[in-house]
């Protein structure tokens, strides 16, 4: 079912259209209803029905006379004609004994015209500031713009968190940091037999996508105890001195609810470090921010209230807010490891059907990297591949192509691509795959395609480590680029010309050089010295360089030489592969896409067999 519209017309609409319709109904339909039963007729026709005696009640008025005659007695149908200066009307009328008599103005009574004149009125122009004010409220964000210093968290009690430790998986370290807030507000007496105070606030850094909201629900729900869930955005409003309203509101209501928690995410929104250097705007996030501080110092922690704050952006927090009786514990909520994605894998299909020879390790393995929202993503793109194949239950397969749906897109079935363009992208992937085989500390090949994929890749060779790597040496670095190179090294080797198909590649193998010179301490000329700071590490971590222009122009130097060394390095793998490079490729033209065992058996001489 299609979702109905919402109705965004204002009110003002709905009245001009009413006024219309009233107006037409008095111009032309009651008019022509009443036009039926009145007759006008001139005055001496009125004069002269009066003389024959066929008149039987007349009513006059300032510019009219109504009047009936006795063939229209039964049929309600009545005459006007103009009222005329005749001072003999009255006299004749009496003689031929006609009822007559003149139409008396009524007149209101004081209340009804006091009532009509200013109540009325004043009822209508209220009803339409109401209107106009709850308008202008929505579009101001949905609140009440008079109800100043009112918070907006939302509160949940235990039933409606429904959300344990059970429900988080892959982050074990930060379970056990937030069990002890746990087991004080669980049972308080222990810690403070020996005097131990409950921590005020911690804090959960980390990636998107890991599960910090989740895990101060789950906190609430070991606790049973209310969770005040509130986003940092939601303290600053449009007048100055709310959002310090609304923190001191949060926390009164808070220390009412007792023992309780309040989650506040994003806190980086009000939470930046203070400075001079900003425009008067930053005043009113100021206030909100000593505020918070203030409320922090004072409220006492052995009443249970603790603080769950959540960001992606720790180094731009204020000093002030991370100290020790604020934010006692920074909690790292970090992207999950290999058993950690297999059990968060696991978590989300306990939710689908799925059949019983599922590896969930396989798809963990092939997921390096991937956040707890990504693995859900993945699960979740699975069941609807099986719906769509008409399948009630989820297989292996579907979690294989939903791995590369989230990696590389939905694939291109109505992209035609030429048997040329055809040829060079499946040279330029057996590339990849021949030098990665060929060289020692290389991901093994998991598969290789050359179906166009939503995200622009026209193939793509998917590697995946068979065990989790934490430390990476210069040589796997240096493999890593020679990889990289490889798909541009096959073009150039087979058809004697390049083409844009290597951009991404040229892009990566650049930025891992890159990083070896500047950050790894990988170059021999520069050593250990640190060329380049992060900021943002868990939001893309954009890199800007600290040194002089001549030392960036040797560190450019480097970057080549190294991605011109690799790039020699591909190209000579591939020239003595060069009979395994054309049979794969022509394997890989045939069947579009092909699985590691596949590649590694032709590989190793055993050459499958190719359809005629």
């Amino acid at each position: 079912m299609k979702e109905k519209k919402q109705n965004k017309k204002p009110i003002m609409y709905y009245y001009f259209v009413t006024l219309i319709i009233v107006m037409l109904l008095n111009s032309y339909v009651f008019p022509s209803i009443l036009n039926r039963k009145i007759t006008e007729v001139d005055y001496g026709t009125f004069l002269t029905e009066v003389e024959k005696g066929n008149v039987t009640k007349v009513e006059i008025d300032d510019n009219q006379i109504a009047f009936k005659t006795k063939d229209t007695e039964d049929k309600e149908k009545i005459y006007i004609t103009g009222a005329m200066n005749d001072p003999g009307l009255t006299e004749r009328l009496h003689e031929s004994g006609v009822s007559f008599s003149r139409v008396i103005p009524k007149e209101a009574s004081p209340i009804t015209r006091f009532i009509t004149t200013w109540i009325i009125p004043m009822l209508i122009f209220a009803m339409l500031g109401q209107l106009l004010s709850r308008s202008l409220a929505k579009r101001m964000g949905g609140g009440n713009a008079l109800s100043f210093g009112k918070s907006n968290a939302k509160i949940y009690v235990e039933a409606q968190t429904g959300k344990t430790f059970k429900d988080v998986a892959g982050q074990d370290e930060a379970k056990e940091a937030l069990t002890e807030i746990v087991d004080f507000l669980h049972n308080p007496k222990k810690y403070e037999a020996i005097g131990a105070t409950l921590p005020k606030g911690a804090l959960l850094v980390g990636p998107p996508g890991t599960g910090k909201t989740l895990l101060a629900k789950a906190v609430a729900g070991e606790a049973k105890v209310p969770f005040f869930s509130i986003s940092g955005s939601e303290f600053v409003e449009m007048f100055v001195g709310m959002g310090a309203a609304k923190v001191r509101d949060l926390f009164k209501q808070a220390q009412e609810k007792a023992p309780c928690i309040v989650f506040i995410d994003e806190i980086d929104t009000i939470g930046k470090k203070r400075d001079n250097g900003g425009i008067s705007g930053n005043d009113e996030r100021e206030q909100t921010l000593n505020q918070l501080l203030t409320e922090m110092d004072g409220f006492d922690g052995k009443k249970g209230v603790v603080i769950l704050a959540a960001t992606n952006r720790p180094e731009s927090l204020d000093k002030a807010l991370l100290r020790p009786g604020r934010f006692d514990r920074r909690v790292p909520v970090e992207l999950p490891d290999l058993p950690g994605r297999e059990a968060i894998l696991k978590v989300h299909a306990k939710n689908i059907k799925t059949a019983d020879d599922i590896d969930y390790n396989a798809i963990a393995r092939a997921t390096s990297g991937a956040s707890g929202a990504d693995l859900a993503n993945i699960i979740n793109e699975a069941a609807l591949r099986a719906v769509r194949l008409g399948r009630t239950i989820v297989y292996q397969s579907d979690l294989e192509e939903s791995v590369e749906v989230v990696i590389a897109g939905y694939q291109r079935k109505n992209a035609v691509i030429s048997e040329k363009e055809k040829k060079i992208i499946a040279y330029h992937e057996i590339g990849h795959a021949l030098v990665a085989a060929k060289q020692s500390d290389s991901a093994p090949v998991h598969k290789i395609t050359i179906i166009p994929r939503t995200s622009g890749a026209l193939g793509y060779t998917m590697q995946v480590e068979e065990e989790e790597r934490f430390l990476l040496s210069k040589e796997m670095l240096l493999n890593k680029i020679t990889t990289y190179t490889g798909g541009r090294a096959a073009e150039a080797l087979i058809f004697n010309s390049i083409t844009s198909g290597a951009s991404n590649d040229i892009e990566q193998a650049t930025k891992l050089a890159r990083a070896m010179i500047t950050r790894l301490g990988m170059s021999s000329s520069f050593g250990m010295t640190a060329l380049e700071t992060v900021s943002n590490q868990y939001l893309g971590g954009d890199a800007s360089l600290a040194c002089s222009p001549e030392t960036s122009r040797r560190i450019d130097e480097e970057v080549m030489a190294i991605i011109n060394s690799s790039y020699e390095k591909a190209y000579k793998i591939l020239e003595d592969n060069i009979h395994k490079l054309h049979e794969l490729s022509e394997y890989l033209l045939q069947k579009e896409t092909i699985t590691g065992e596949e590649f590694m058996q032709i590989l190793n001489e055993s050459p499958l067999q190719l359809e005629e």
